[in-house]
Formats: C-alpha cells, structure tokens, sequence
C-alpha cells in the first residue's frame, strides 16, 4: 500500500480515531473488528500491522483466511463488522465468499459488511463483487490511513471506491436497459474465469495448478472449456480476448 490512493464514497470522511462507531453493535465505540481474508500470508501480514494496531486505529484484527472454505469458518465463528475480501481466492474466488455469506449480510442485529481490498482494477472484478453484495472495493494501492477510513465507513453502511472504480458501478446500474454482464463472460464458472485470467497473464498451466490449488489436468481442462465457449483456438487468442475485455 502507498500514499497514491484515496477513497470516496456515500458519507463524511472517518478516519482512524474519527468515528464515532459502528452501525452494527459489534464492538465499542470508535472500535470496528475485521477479517483479513487473501491468499498471500506476507500481504495479510503487512495489512495486519499496518491497520491493526488497535489502540491507534480503532482496528481489531479478529481473524484471517487464504481462501474460500478457510475465509467461511472464521466469519462465521468471529461475526466481524468487516471483511477485507480479495477478489481472486483459491476454491471459488471472493464472489463464492459473497455467496455462501448472505444470511450474515442479510442479519438484521449485525450484519457482516465486506470491503473488496485487490490488487484488481477490472470493470468486471468490482462489478461482480459489489452485485454479489460487498459494500465497496478498493485497490491495494490505498494508504493505511484511508484504509482504516473505508473500513469504519463500510462498517457504518456506506459505500467506499477507489475514486476511478466508482464510474464501474455508476454505468453497470445507471440504466435498466444497460447491458451489465459479458454474455461472453457469463457463460463461464468462476473457476473458469479465474484459469482464463493467469493463462492471459502468461501463467504456465503448472503455474496455474499451483495458484489454484488444482491439477495441471483440470487445468487443461478449463482451459479447454474456455476455448470452447469463447470460440477461441488457443492461448494467444485468449490473451487478446480478455485484455480487450481488461480482464489482466
């Protein structure tokens, strides 16, 4: 994280030690408890004693995960006020998080509010994300400060952007008659979409069996379907395909 980065949103500014609490009821005033959920133990580490220092931030660290059914077990069991929820995890990606979270999002006592934090600035990760029912999505670029901000207003109810990722959700919802999803985009598994994404990065399918935590054969496998639904004849015709579509 660095200090290239700022946040906007639906409310005022809350910045570590600036609010007043939380909506939800789940901790103290001026206290928000988070779940750190990416697949790099070094980054959560380095978020961890960025924003985690509870007695200057307001932050408490309750828990943390590296993948999907891992990220499942500790909100359930912790109930935070947010989860920092990267987009691409292994075993079904943060929308599968989303998904198999709805009840606790849902919560009229406390609900569980979730922040996208990705390095991703694709039209399509934070759409999805955000249709899935995260409350904002900001890139790994955002300050320590601002994130400890976006993580107190996202635990009040607001809506927290990086400031050029707004314009996504902006033209995905402005009109009915908007065509919100890739047809083409749509017809894969979000396994699919997330071999389709580091084969296009130039990821050897060996690579990608290791990111995934899947067999070099399933990933011929996707890979093969990919090709199939998309009309496409190889790698080099993926590449071009999803970088058209800002997918890497």
């Amino acid at each position: 994280m660095n200090s290239g980065q700022g946040t906007t949103g639906n409310g005022g500014n809350g910045g570590a030690g600036g609010n007043g609490g939380n909506g939800n009821g789940g901790g103290p005033a001026g206290r928000a408890r988070v779940v750190l959920v990416d697949d790099h133990r070094m980054f959560r580490a380095g978020v961890q004693a960025e924003i985690g220092r509870t007695d200057e931030t307001g932050v408490e660290v309750v828990g943390e995960a590296g993948d999907v059914d891992q990220a499942l077990t500790v909100i359930k069991a912790t109930r935070p006020d947010v989860v920092l929820l990267d987009v691409h995890l292994p075993g079904g990606g943060g929308v599968e998080v989303l998904r198999r979270s709805a009840s606790l999002m849902a919560a009229a006592d406390r609900p569980v509010r979730f922040l996208a934090l990705s390095v991703s600035d694709a039209a399509e990760d934070v759409i999805g994300v955000i249709r899935g029912g995260a409350r904002g999505y900001v890139t790994k670029t955002i300050t320590g400060d601002d994130l400890v901000a976006a993580i107190f207003r996202v635990a009040d109810g607001d809506a927290v952007f990086s400031p050029r990722l707004a314009g996504f959700v902006l033209d995905a919802f402005a009109s009915s008659d908007a065509t919100p999803v890739d047809e083409d985009l749509d017809r894969l598994t979000q396994r699919e979409r997330e071999v389709l994404r580091l084969i296009a990065r130039g990821y050897a399918y060996k690579e990608v069996g290791k990111e995934l935590f899947i067999s070099v054969k399933t990933v011929e496998s996707h890979v093969s379907a990919v090709l199939r639904k998309l009309q496409l004849s190889n790698r080099h015709e993926l590449t071009r395909w999803a970088t058209a579509r800002r997918l890497i």
